[in-house]
């Protein structure tokens, strides 16, 4: 990491003790959040001496948090960073390798107010700058010296390079960089061309050995096989050197050269075809998970039948499409943009976006979603996003960012490597001069016990090289990336991937995401005589016909689901706390709280008792009365969903050992919805700040809590939480605050997701410590017997070179596990 801070101007409020509240909130939204490890808020004063604005110095991981992140936490205080700041993420060709990944971070780093985090397995770059201090050409232009080539931007709309370009300065063709980067790294696209040719050359060099050939063509055709199997190790030894660094290639280098020098031409060569051949097969498999994810961006079409003034269809591009236009749309074809329908009727495939399995009927009025799948019938659907807005888009952007981030597990590997190379090569030279001069012989016979000796610490170094351990957890992680989202789920980062499957505690909000989020009726009581259930519905319904109120709503849904015509309530009078009340049928009608009636109302006491006995249950009540008596009460409720308690006991069989509701709604009527779905327990009238400070909690007691919610005030309490996870990320339930905090987003507005997001990440983990063990131990069981000399540098070879092989292929098994959602 750079040693400088990046500075993120921020909008501050004109009042100076708004400004004060808001300086602590800023500072406590940001402190100990997971990857940032400082932070200092600076006030600008203005011309006109009233600070106005003001900037962050933050010292934060790019690996571990995103720009997007902290501007998520940022917004939970009502404010957010600069336009001045630039994030982009660039999908790019050329990074040839982990090294270079390392590399090309540590080059952008240095530049002026620039984060970047670099992905080899997924080849994509998250770059994070200041445009006043450093411009984007720039940042191409090392990426160009660097020989990685930044692709054009696969989501539709989206902020590209060339964009930020032509605002910023002149292109980076203009710098003139230099091109031995570039060959160097198209030559790389032909390294399964190179593997197979050194395995040729190494053949032929081997029977010309066992058959007693001429030892010049024997001596010829292995060193055509060094060239061929050295040539990237070669390149990446020189440019390690270079930086004064040691790393993994170097000791692969080392001993390969160390076997030709002792005469063992054929093992070092059989080391270099292999340590080439893997590396081919390692990108041709990671390949496999790279175009799991983009497949994500091609499920937008590219263009769509615009319906013109005069009625008729023209093909346009996707990018052209405007809010408010129309498109029609055939049967079969994938829909070209997020909207809502106008006409038509069909069932939509939405898998592709929220991963569920039964395609869902969609009527005029009901939204859809760009990528997804038209059924039978024909659609004019209203376009309501851009281009760049529509979900898909979003999904696409979350995903590239994802894959720039880490894991625990693979942050901590990169930091043991740093210090394992220098320790591998400390004792391979000690293995080499030490026991010699110690007078110990060496277990296999040479010319000298010196040469022994060179050849058991060559053997050695071939074993201890941590490869396996450097590319397991990276193709792990993208491959539960890749799985997640194909799902319907958004995971954005390894560390988030590895974590959820270790939460033991999950909190909840209620409103939106354990429930509906919008009242349903329940319970119709007539309490009159000459009144029935459908008669009591008919008369609330034509009252609360002309009112927007959500109770009023679900009450004239009832009416409307049951068929009961109805119409509105001639003179309708409000008083807002207490009811409405309208004539029907030549009978004034009231519909309004129970406490608002009182006598000399026939029927009042027993309808307050049966509201109490409601309201116990968690209802919310309303009665309706005429001018002489209690005609009956109605109850509503939040409903729960139906699949939460399925949910909550799938939840157990993962180890989540307590769940506990969160909820800003009152005793009562949480009450009846945490033993409606199981939780274990509740807690109602919470602030969003009283949610944070349980998360807090629950966190010091279970050391990882994630927190399940949709809203605005649910995501200072995500933001805190180990895990953050947004329901609705496509349905468009969950607010832009809830999605931006979120460390997971379930597309789909289906709670029962959160049990395969679970079972994705375990397996994902599991894969992950598989990779470890069979790394390390390959290592730990091979490196000491090649040292004692009981290993031959050949098989050291093959097991290297295959643990290698096979923690990718174990990776890839993460790309068809069945899921429980």
């Amino acid at each position: 990491m750079p040693p400088q801070a990046l500075r993120l101007p921020i909008t501050l409020p004109e009042d100076p003790r708004q400004r004060s509240l808001y300086a602590g909130c800023l500072q406590d939204r940001l402190a100990g959040q997971r990857g940032v490890q400082s932070v200092r808020l600076v006030e600008d004063e203005g011309s006109d001496g009233k600070t106005r604005t003001g900037y962050i110095e933050l010292d934060y991981d790019p690996h571990v948090v995103s720009l997007t992140q902290i501007n998520g936490y940022l917004r939970t205080a009502d404010s957010c960073l600069s336009e001045s700041v630039g994030h982009v993420v660039m999908p790019v060709e050329r990074i040839v390798s982990a090294r270079h990944e390392k590399t090309i971070e540590a080059k952008l780093n240095r530049l002026p107010g620039v984060r970047c985090s670099a992905s080899y397995t997924s080849q994509t770059l998250r770059i994070e700058f200041d445009r006043q201090q450093c411009a984007l050409p720039q940042i191409v232009f090392v990426l160009e010296q660097e020989g990685v080539r930044v692709l054009p931007t696969r989501t539709p709309g989206s902020l590209s390079v060339d964009q930020d370009v032509k605002q910023t300065g002149p292109t980076a063709s203009a710098f003139q960089p230099q091109q031995h980067g570039w060959f160097r790294s198209a030559l790389r696209e032909k390294d399964i061309v190179l593997a197979v040719l050194a395995g040729l050359f190494l053949l032929g060099g081997f029977l010309v050995h066992i058959t007693g050939g001429p030892q010049e063509i024997r001596i010829a055709l292995l060193l055509v096989s060094y060239v061929c199997g050295g040539f990237y190790p070669a390149q990446d030894m020189i440019e390690t050197l270079a930086d004064f660094k040691l790393d993994i290639d170097l000791l692969m280098f080392a001993a390969a050269f160390g076997a030709a020098a002792l005469g063992h031409f054929e093992e070092g060569a059989m080391l270099l075809f292999l340590f080439s051949l893997g590396g081919a097969g390692e990108r041709l498999a990671i390949s496999r998970a790279r175009g799991a994810i983009k497949a994500l961006a091609d499920l937008t079409p590219q263009t769509a039948m615009l319906v013109q003034p005069d009625g008729k269809p023209r093909e346009v591009p996707v990018e052209e499409l405007r809010i408010g236009d129309r498109v029609l749309v055939a049967p079969g074809q994938r829909l070209p943009a997020d909207g809502k329908i106008i006409t038509g009727d069909s069932a939509i495939d939405q898998s592709p976006i929220t991963g569920e399995s039964v395609p869902v009927d969609k009527l005029p009025g009901d939204s859809v979603f760009a990528g997804t799948i038209n059924g039978d019938g024909t659609l004019t659907v209203e376009v309501g996003k851009l281009a760049s807005d529509n979900t898909l888009a979003k999904v696409v952007r979350m995903v590239e960012e994802a894959q720039t981030t880490k894991s625990p597990t693979q942050l901590f590997t990169d930091r043991v490597e740093k210090w394992y190379v220098p320790l591998v090569v400390i004792a391979t030279v000690m293995l080499i001069v030490i026991p010699p001069l110690a007078g110990l012989q060496p277990r296999r016979e040479h010319t000298s016990d010196w040469a022994g000796w060179f050849y058991q610490a060559m053997a050695f170094l071939t074993a201890a090289s941590p490869c396996a351990l450097a590319i397991g957890t990276p193709a792990a992680v993208l491959s539960g990336i890749a799985r997640a989202a194909r799902e319907g789920m958004l995971v954005k980062g390894g560390a988030h991937l590895e974590n959820l499957g270790r939460v033991r505690a999950i909190a909840f909000d209620k409103t939106g995401t354990l429930t509906f989020g919008r009242p349903e009726v329940t319970d119709i009581v007539p309490l009159a005589d000459n009144v029935d259930e459908q008669r009591l519905l008919f008369l609330a319904a034509s009252v609360e016909a002309g009112s927007r109120h959500p109770i009023a709503e679900a009450i004239v849904n009832a009416a409307d689901n049951r068929s009961i015509p109805h119409t509105m309530a001639d003179d309708i009078d409000q008083t807002p706390g207490i009811g409405i009340s309208g004539v029907v049928d030549a009978a004034t009608i009231t519909v309004g709280r129970p406490a608002s009636f009182a006598n000399p109302l026939q029927g009042v006491e027993p309808m307050q008792q049966r509201a109490i006995d409601l309201e116990d249950a968690g209802r919310t009540v309303v009665a309706i009365a005429d001018d002489k008596q209690i005609l009956g009460i109605i109850g509503l409720a939040d409903q729960a969903r139906p699949e939460a308690r399925e949910m909550i006991a799938k939840l157990k069989d993962y180890g989540v050992n307590h769940t506990i509701m969160l909820t800003g709604d009152n005793q009562r009527t949480a009450a009846a919805i945490a033993k409606n779905v199981g939780i274990d327990e509740y807690l109602a009238d919470l602030m969003p700040e009283d949610k944070v400070g349980k998360v807090r909690e629950l966190d010091a007691r279970y050391t990882r809590v994630a927190m399940v919610g949709d809203g605005v005030n649910d995501a200072p309490a995500m933001a805190n939480a180990t895990v953050g996870i947004a329901i609705g990320g496509a349905a468009g339930s969950a607010s832009d605050v809830a999605l931006e905090t979120a460390d997971i987003v379930l597309l789909a507005d289906n709670l029962g997701k959160l049990p395969a997001a679970m079972s994705v990440s375990r397996f994902a983990r599991r894969i992950i410590i598989q990779n470890l063990v069979i790394a390390l131990g390959v290592i730990i069981v091979l490196a000491p017997i090649a040292a004692l000399g009981g290993t031959p540098i050949s098989l050291a070879v093959l097991f290297h070179e295959g643990s290698t092989v096979l923690v990718v292929i174990n990776s890839l098994r993460i790309l068809t596990h069945k899921t429980d959602g």
